[in-house]
């Protein structure tokens, strides 16, 4: 279990409850019916001794009796009770999974990211907190105990978005978007932790290879990776300078022109003419 302490129901709550619901009932169900087929093969076995009861049906006839069905109708009543209760149950808790926690009260704290998939890698798109955005590939950065909302699209083919340790998934589609969310947990000692991304979609030769991080960190790391990506210290600067004093077409080195006009600290000029 993912521990949490905001008081929101991770994904990963939601289906392991529905998961041991399941399994339990299917455990007490399997037992009961095994213990009364059991039970009536040792009631009813043939113990080696001539029968002679005259009211046993013959073969063809339909046998009479029962209790009018009383005990087929109850059984039957029950298994329906159970079953459309199990259904209405579990529809609630996915419609709990699909509409997100803040359905009805949008949550502020919670985190959008972009999510945009290529052959064969994802992009991550944040808002830098100043109007503007910053990317990240290969790694998506996240506080931790947060609600993270994506909107996840591609750029090229069908990919499909996945962290199978989060129960997340969702597809990425060109010119489409599709929303989902999960939720962070609450780290242990502040210690970051680590969860794979993966696309589920058949896409191409590099489909096995399509695959990032997800970095769940400590709120005071989250905040400063944020100010540093969004500064540019995070990334490549493309500004194409090299710290010189070089322009093309125009260089000069010390007291240098290249226009052919050359003076060396005296009062000699490159056109041949002294003073």
């Amino acid at each position: 279990m993912i521990p949490l302490q905001s008081g929101v129901q991770s994904r990963v709550a939601v289906f392991e409850e529905i998961f041991l619901v399941f399994l339990g009932l299917g455990t007490l169900v399997g037992i009961v019916v095994v213990a009364y087929v059991l039970y009536n093969v040792y009631k009813y076995r043939h113990d080696g001794a001539e029968d002679r009861d005259e009211d046993r049906p013959s073969v063809g006839e339909l046998p009479t009796g029962g209790g009018s069905g009383r005990k087929l109708f109850v059984s039957f009543g029950l298994s329906a009770i159970i079953v459309i209760s199990l259904i209405v149950w579990t529809y609630g808790l996915l419609l709990y999974v699909e509409d997100g926690p803040d359905a009805n009260e949008p949550d502020e704290e919670a985190l959008e990211i972009d999510v945009e998939g290529f052959a064969f890698g994802w992009t991550f798109i944040y808002d830098d907190g100043q109007g503007g955005e910053f990317e990240s590939s290969g790694e998506m950065v996240v506080p931790e105990d947060t609600t993270v909302w994506l909107t996840v699209t591609s750029t090229d083919v069908w990919h499909s978005f996945g962290a199978p340790e989060l129960r997340v998934k969702a597809d990425a589609i060109p010119n489409e978007y599709d929303r989902t969310w999960f939720q962070t947990p609450a780290l242990d000692g502040g210690e970051e932790e680590q969860y794979r991304i993966e696309c589920f979609e058949l896409c191409g030769e590099g489909h096995s290879q399509m695959e990032a991080d997800l970095v769940v960190v400590p709120q005071e790391e989250y905040e400063g990776w944020v100010d540093e990506q969004a500064s540019g210290d995070g990334g490549e600067n493309g500004g194409g300078g090299d710290g010189g004093n070089e322009t093309a077409g125009n260089e000069t080195a010390g007291n240098e022109t290249a226009g052919g006009n050359e003076t060396d600290g005296g009062n000699e000029t490159a056109d041949g003419g002294e003073n």
